[in-house]
């Protein structure tokens, strides 16, 4: 056990003790016996009791807990201090720029208790107001978190996306001549990924010099037909190397899951070349599967059936749900948001839903703010005719499964949607009945990000998702797609059950700020991946559409 590993135990140990708030004293005196431990001028493996008690600031005491880290690999008040302290804080500590003091008021003022929902929470703007917080020191911590999560060997497509992108037009730019895509989990837009993967007709010697060339990256490994690296943002690369000739058959094969290649392999072994993927799904009597779809479900079945659906695009979004202002959490106000997506994007409708009173840790809307922010859609709506602004609320599902407004509030919304986010920890029966109760209040319109999984960090509450689904499709409750990058929940692996019972998805940004309105189109990635078309969609809906929709849904509420 090297000096500098010892050393670190103290130095959590003091962390720990800071973060308790045990003895000052003895606290800066684990503290500094870390900073007199990593000086030692020998290996304290090799040093007896008495060689170590002797060093300055080091005596019997923390010598005592030396041995005991070399020989137990702990020692017994630092076990103490970590058996109380929950995984995700201890992760914390490791977060460059958050120190105990930090952490206390994350874990005990903002009920942060994972990496994960402390990222949630950076992005959701909720640390800038916290005491000794700030928006530079926001940002510092989400690039910090982001940062540990990509050496974790998996990525957001959201982020591999941002770095693959520009790094895509350079080997375009460099090599003009030659043949460049995507490929692999990217090209299919899984929502984590393990490695960007590109398949190229370049050289592949002129390739690896150009990488050799520029510090940005880092050679990992070089075959034959391949390079492995890494860019500066610890980002996963794997560059595979083809002719023009078979550029075609390469790409399809390269592109779809093992599952996927195996039920085209049982239509014709080996497969067949072609100019284009298309000739190759023709030659195997197949319709042109798109590349989202090839994950070996029933992609291969539909194609031979005619059957595949037409994938929802961007283009088919006439509007957007499920979004906060100022009101709440938001970045941006009510307006600016409105005029963002009436001008920047072209949509014909904002449907705002801010927090609900429950909400206390994002300056949720108590009943006369309602009023107040009403007041302003109304105003808005008159100025920018004919956009429109739908009066909506994300309310909290209480622990019993109930809103928490009373009926005569929350019949006065345009839509609810209705969402957890406290009380995580039930069990599959508990959280699943409390959805259902959820979604059997006539006054629910829509089920927010439906299990609070944070990907790459929290995996969600346990649910039956065929009960909830079927519970939804009973009571005619639209199911959420939350387009942010950390949820995309529903995931895709259950969105072709709830097609199939009829339930109509919504693409919702979740947007608090106007920028966050863009990730709508990670949503759409995930909804094409789930085989969702655009009749399906509630957002695809006209603002005409929807106002009959909203409209229909409150008169048979009323009866």
């Amino acid at each position: 056990m090297e000096n500098k590993a010892i050393a670190k135990a103290f130095k959590l140990c003091s962390q720990l003790m800071e973060l308790f708030n045990e003895n000052p004293f003895r606290t800066k005196a684990m503290a500094s016996a870390s900073f007199k431990i990593d000086k030692l001028p020998f290996p304290a493996v090799d040093a007896s009791l008495e060689e170590l008690s002797e060093q300055p600031g080091i005596g019997k005491s923390t010598a005592d807990k030396v041995l005991s880290l070399i020989h137990n690999g702990s020692f017994p008040e630092l076990d103490k201090l970590i058996a109380k302290t929950p995984t995700g804080i201890m992760e914390m500590l490791s977060i460059k720029g958050l120190g105990p003091k930090k952490i206390q008021i994350i874990w005990h003022d903002l009920g942060i208790e994972t990496v994960g929902e402390l990222l949630y929470a950076c992005n959701e703007n909720r640390l800038v107001e916290a005491k000794g917080f700030g928006l530079k020191t926001q940002e510092e911590i989400r690039k910090a978190i982001e940062f540990a999560n990509a050496a974790q060997g998996l990525f957001l497509y959201a982020k591999a996306e941002k770095v693959a992108m520009p790094f895509m037009q350079r080997l375009a730019t460099t090599f003009p001549d030659a043949m460049h895509t995507f490929t692999g989990e990217f090209r299919r837009k899984c929502e984590i990924i393990s490695s960007v993967d590109i398949l190229t007709s370049a050289p592949i010697a002129e390739v690896a010099q150009m990488l050799a060339n520029d510090d940005s990256y880092t050679l990992l490994e070089q075959f034959d037909a391949s390079i492995q690296f890494t860019d500066v943002y610890a980002g996963k690369y794997q560059l595979l190397f083809t002719s023009a000739k078979e550029f075609a058959i390469d790409l399809l094969i390269s592109t779809g899951s093992d599952a996927h290649l195996q039920q085209l392999k049982a239509l014709q072994d080996p497969l067949p070349n072609g100019q284009t993927e298309t000739e190759i799904y023709q030659a195997l009597g197949l319709k042109y599967i798109a590349p989202e779809l090839r994950e070996g479900l029933r992609e291969v079945q539909w194609a031979k059936e005619d059957k595949l659906p037409e994938l929802i695009n961007f283009a088919d979004l006439k509007g957007t749900l499920h979004n906060h202002s100022t009101y709440s959490d938001g970045v941006h106000s009510l307006a600016q948001m409105a005029s963002y997506c009436k001008d920047q994007l072209g949509l014909e409708y904002l449907g705002i839903c801010d927090h609900s009173k429950t909400a206390v840790y994002a300056n949720g809307l108590s009943i006369e703010r309602l009023a107040e922010q009403w007041k302003e859609i109304d105003l808005l709506n008159e100025q920018l005719a004919p956009f429109k602004i739908f009066k909506g609320i994300e309310s909290d599902i209480l622990a019993d499964g109930s809103l928490d407004y009373p009926d005569e509030i929350l019949q006065q919304f345009d839509f609810v949607v209705a969402s957890v986010h406290s009380n995580l920890r039930m069990d599959e029966e508990k959280a699943t009945q409390r959805l259902i109760k959820a979604i059997e209040n006539p006054y629910t319109t829509m089920l927010g990000h439906p299990t609070g999984r944070l990907l790459l960090s929290r995996a969600g509450y346990p649910l039956d998702f065929k009960k909830v689904i079927d519970a939804c499709a009973a009571h005619a409750v639209v199911i959420e797609i939350n387009a942010n990058p950390l949820r995309l929940d529903l995931d895709w692996r259950w969105q072709q059950y709830a097609l199939e019972k009829g339930v109509i998805l919504s693409v919702n940004p979740d947007a608090h700020r106007t920028e966050g309105l863009l990730d709508m189109h990670y949503g759409i990635y995930a909804a094409r991946k789930g085989g969702l078309s655009a009749p399906h969609c509630l957002n695809a809906l006209t603002k005409d559409e929807i106002e009959t929709y909203f409209s229909n849904r409150r008169k048979n509420n009323t009866k």
